[in-house]
């Protein structure tokens, strides 16, 4: 399984299930054990086993799911994606020049096994998240030191900026969990955190299961997505693998599972109208987008990639994708109302749609007809249906164009060289803070996008710790993108879960979460 920022397959994990394929599991309840027979227990079907129970070693939807309710982060995101302390007592103090966070630690707080959380576990554990994680490692270079300043304090010096380092911190995706440091071995034997469930079992194929922790410390404020009070309603969660979509959503409505993840977009009718479940939508879960290939070919001329951008009409991309409108969001703005980075700069040339708006830029352009190559992949169903679409729009603009549809693996290979493609079709979870996706901001990612318009504006905005400054500076690099189409953004999609009727209190989010859930009898 690959990081998601790389798009290499992680999304169909957690998104729409388009293209949910597999053998069921085989999910005999008798096989609990004795201890299993607790006040209140949840089955959880997820779709599939998962690779490892370390958030560490794998950026996998899947482990994050299961072992957050385990581990927590000093930091994490509320349902406005702002950033949040968790096992931090507050936000971290910064020095004047952006490179120190001194941060506090919550006291009182126990791990799994009785013993205090103290600033030497904070220590251990993100030096591991330094060394094995995908992004640990990118942020290496940028850390000088991670340190104790006393039991309950820690102190992170870097040597150049980093105002995504709490984002990065706070992403519960190969995430920054804090673990008893005597605990902390590779491969991990003990799980011991402090959330408000610990591990109990794991039978591969069969389940993995956690326990109320009684002893949690729960931090006062609301519940606010991963953010604020949580408490263990529910004395046992079973996470169950169950690979076949079909038998997830025949399992919810028979009341052998209370949650269900993952259902094809084809079972909304079904769930939604079912006396024992309900259909859960969770929105924006992520982004079907464009890259262009600015090096080589006629996309490097940013006339013709505006061209590109007027053709373009986004409710029908959408529409192709995914079938019905309560699946996707006509959306401008890369970040929705409430998010720090909400902006509609730029949005005015979104979802044109305008033919012959983008003749005439192509007539400006002395666009000589190469074809443009669509590079995309019939694994993800929702692309290649965008693909013929995307054609017919540019076709009917005056472009020339040509459909690549090849395997994943494939247009991962090839979208690194910029003879082979114009525009690929790929997609992304939707990313708290703006430099966690898509790659395309950085340098160096297929495209290879690097103007001095992108260099100032992206200046400013990584050079600005202030989160709240960093929101209005966004919105100066979303105009840049829009000005220079470095890639198109089309919307945003959910994902499709299904939910007992019993089960009381439970939130949508990117990662389901169940605390703060209960069962009714």
């Amino acid at each position: 399984m690959k990081d998601r920022r790389h798009c290499t397959g992680a999304l169909t994990r957690r998104g729409l299930g388009l293209a949910a394929t597999g053998l069921a599991a085989a999910t005999l309840f008798g096989t609990f054990p004795a201890w299993a027979q607790t006040t209140t227990s949840a089955n959880l079907a997820m779709i599939g086993e998962p690779q490892s129970l370390d958030p560490m070693a794998s950026t996998a939807d899947l482990v994050s799911i299961i072992m957050q309710h385990v581990y927590e982060p000093l930091f994490t995101f509320d349902s406005n994606s702002a950033v949040q302390p968790m096992l931090a007592a507050g936000m971290p103090t910064i020095s004047p020049d952006g490179k120190t966070y001194t941060v506090e630690l919550r006291k009182g707080v126990k791990f799994h096994n009785g013993r205090e959380l103290a600033s030497e576990d904070v220590v251990a554990s993100l030096k591991r998240w330094v060394d094995m994680t995908p992004r640990g490692k990118a942020l290496a270079k940028s850390i000088d030191s991670i340190s104790a300043k006393g039991p309950s304090t820690v102190e992170i010096k870097l040597n150049e900026l980093q105002p995504a380092l709490l984002a990065h911190l706070a992403l519960p995706s190969g995430f920054a969990v804090i673990m008893a440091k005597e605990s902390i071995a590779n491969p991990l034997v003990e799980f011991i955190g402090t959330g408000p469930y610990k591990f109990r079992e794991r039978k591969p194929d069969q389940y993995v299961v956690l326990v109320k922790n009684d002893a949690y410390s729960s931090r006062s404020e609301p519940a606010s997505g991963y953010a604020g009070k949580r408490e263990a309603k529910i004395d046992e969660l079973r996470f169950i693998p169950v690979p076949n979509a079909n038998t997830r959503v025949e399992g919810v409505l028979a009341g052998q599972y209370q949650f269900a993840d993952q259902l094809p977009v084809e079972s909304f009718k079904k769930v939604s109208t079912a006396p024992s479940a309900t259909a859960v939508l969770t929105m924006p879960y992520g982004f079907p987008y464009f890259p262009t290939n600015t090096k080589q070919g006629p996309m490097a001329d940013v006339k013709i990639r505006q061209a590109f951008q007027m053709a373009l009409n986004a409710e029908e991309l959408l529409l192709a994708g995914f079938g019905d409108p309560k699946f996707y969001q006509v959306a401008g703005e890369h970040f929705p109302k409430g998010s720090p980075f909400y902006s509609t700069a730029g949005a005015d040339k979104y979802n044109k749609g305008d033919a012959e708006g983008a003749k005439k830029l192509l007539a400006e352009a002395k666009y000589d007809g190469t074809p443009i190559r669509i590079l995309n992949s019939k694994q993800y169903d929702f692309h290649n249906r965008m693909a013929l679409v995307m054609a017919e729009q540019l076709k009917a603009a005056g472009f020339n164009v040509t459909l690549d549809v090849v395997d994943w693996a494939t247009l991962v290979q090839r979208r690194g060289d910029p003879a082979l493609w114009d525009v690929y079709i790929t997609h992304s979870a939707f990313m708290p803070d703006p430099m966690l996706s898509p790659p395309q901001l950085g340098d160096g990612a297929p495209g290879w996008w690097k103007t001095p318009a992108k260099d100032a504006a992206l200046s400013a905005f990584n050079s600005e710790p202030d989160t709240a400054k960093r929101g209005a500076l966004w919105g100066k690099v979303q105009q840049v993108i829009y000005d220079e189409v470095p890639y198109i953004r089309a919307g945003n999609f959910a994902s499709l879960s299904g939910l007992s009727k019993k089960m009381k209190g439970y939130t949508p989010m990117m990662m389901p979460a169940f605390w703060n859930v209960e069962l009714t009898k």
